[in-house]
Order: structure tokens, then sequence, then C-alpha cells
């Protein structure tokens, strides 16, 4: 595999509302953008007090144990548990958490969770008053949203020393529109460094490596599965490249935050994160944001609540 790079400190800061010409050119370009001081340090405290909240008051006794695993081929994903916390805020464990021969627990609850998903955005209150903003509106209108909505939120926590790796992925694979059109919102809570497992973008993969894959609802009922894509593989109107590489080909730059930074991530851009064998954690907080004019059917693992998603434009902004 290609070594990585570092990404040089952001130079520029957001407007006040919306990005920059030169911040949507560099988005349009590498396929993800870092804007610094997105939040302020009293919001992503306030964001962290919650989080550190939730992990400690959730239920363990009556908890079904569900373990959330990066790999494609997790039992996680037929699990009751996952299929129905669309609408509602669930936990989910690190594999690496218990112990293999007694199944126990080995960390205290707060140091074993691995995500909290994934309906934040609506169901609490700090989360949902830092997503459903004018500054995030305004960005996803200066992406070319006409009807941005906001289908699930999450907190990954990244814990200290068990941070499991994410492989190479596209966030649209998971959240597909035909075409497709899902862009993430993750915004670091704390430092993300290399040692404790920052993300890592194949700069411009996302004009290169079309969706193939979707993950969705068997038709059996039966849990999950990867189906091929039959619809739109890029964007609507968007420039694309021949010449795609392998995702474990592609040379991948690190994208080292400090707190409170906004990281713009296209649907279809390759990124990765690896294992954290630090002794700090690294808890971010990501929003995922579709067109809703474009099509979201049935199968899709995901599906809306009673009401359907979440406008990211609220009234008055």
């Amino acid at each position: 595999m290609p070594p990585s790079r570092t990404s040089p400190p952001p130079t520029s800061s957001p407007k006040p509302l919306g990005l920059t010409p030169s911040q949507r050119a560099s988005f349009a370009r590498d396929g993800y953008l870092l804007i610094p001081n997105f939040l302020s340090p009293t919001t992503t405290a306030a964001l962290l007090a919650e989080t550190n909240h939730l992990l400690t008051t959730f239920p363990l006794a009556t908890h079904p144990l569900t373990r959330f695993s990066t790999g494609e081929s997790s039992a996680h994903v037929s699990d009751t548990y996952f299929l129905t916390s669309g609408n509602k805020i669930h936990f989910f464990f690190e594999e690496d958490a218990f112990d293999l021969s007694t199944g126990a627990l080995t960390k205290p609850q707060a140091l074993a969770i691995n995500k909290i998903g994934h309906y934040l955005h609506a169901l609490s209150p700090p989360f949902r008053a830092a997503t459903l903003t004018p500054a995030a509106a305004a960005v996803a209108r200066d992406l070319g949203f006409r009807d941005p909505r906001v289908l699930q939120s999450m907190v990954i926590c990244k814990q200290p020393e068990i941070g499991g790796r994410v492989p190479p992925h596209q966030d649209s694979t998971f959240l597909y529109t035909d075409p497709p059109s899902a862009v993430g919102f993750w915004i670091a809570l704390e430092d993300a460094t290399r040692e404790n497992g920052c993300l890592s973008f194949a700069r411009g993969s996302h004009r290169r490596a079309g969706v193939e894959s979707r993950f969705v609802r068997r038709r059996d009922g039966a849990g999950t599965e990867f189906v091929g894509v039959e619809g739109g593989r890029f964007p609507e109107g968007m420039e694309t490249e021949v010449g795609a590489v392998g995702k474990e080909e592609e040379e991948y730059t690190l994208g080292e935050v400090q707190a409170g930074t906004l990281v713009l991530i296209h649907g279809n851009l390759l990124h990765k994160s690896e294992r954290n064998c630090s002794p700090r954690g690294r808890m971010i907080y990501t929003f995922h944001v579709i067109e809703g004019e474009s099509r979201y059917d049935e199968r899709n693992w995901l599906q809306p609540p009673e009401g359907g998603f979440t406008r990211l434009e609220q009234d008055g902004v």
C-alpha cells in the first residue's frame, strides 16, 4: 500500500455562514474539506458532556450487547437492535471490549462503546441544537442541496486501546439514493491525530470511484446484505474520471484535526481510519445529509421515521 501523506493545516476560515468559493472548489476537487472552528469550544464541550452522560447512564442490564464491527460481514447488521435504531438512541459495543472466552466485558461500559446512533439529531437536545443550525444549512446549500435532509447521526467513540480500524469505504454504499447524494458532516469533539485514529482520505476518489454496491435489507426479512447498484453510481451532473484503482491501492492522506473542526465528506469518497492503540480517545459526532428530491427506496437498511427524514433547514433558518 502506498504511504500516507499528511494534510497541510487548513489555512482558511469559513464565512460566518456557508462556504467560500475556494472552499467549494477544494471540496469539488478533493472530495473532502476541513473547516476548523466550525463548532465553538462551548458547543464542543456541551456535546462531549452529553456523550459522557449517555455513555454512563444507559441501562447495561437490559442491553443485548450488540457489537459493532467495521468489517462487511459482521453479525450486527442482522441484529434487530441495530435495524431498529433509525429513530432511537442505541449503543453498540467495540468487539474488543469482551473477553473472548467468557463473553464478559473487560472495560467499563463508558469505555466499551464503539458508537451511539442513529437519531441523536432528533432525540438529544444538545445534538439537535448543534445539527439543525443556520451554519450547517448554509453549508449544505453551498454544496448544491435543494432539500437537505438529515437521515442519521452518530457519536463514534474510537475508544483508547481498543478503537477498531475502519477499512476504506464510501458512505453512499450505506446511505444510497438514486442518484447518489450523501455528504457526511464529521465533527471532531476531541483532537483527532495519527496516534488515536484520525481519518485518511483518497483525495479525488469521489470522481473516479462509482458506488458499486449498497447495503440493504434482505427481501426475505432475514437481516441485511450487500447488493450491486442498479441506479446511478455518481451524483447527478458531476464530472468523473476514468482509471479508478482499487481501494487499497489508493494513496491516503491523513486528516489530523483539532476539536471543533468540521470535515465534509463526499458520499463517493474513499476514506478510512486506523485502529486506536493510544491511551487517548477520539470522540467525534457525525451526521449525514441526503438530497430530499432523490429517490430513497425501501431496500435501504435505514428507513425513514414517521414524518420522513429531518429537514436540515428549520423554520427561521
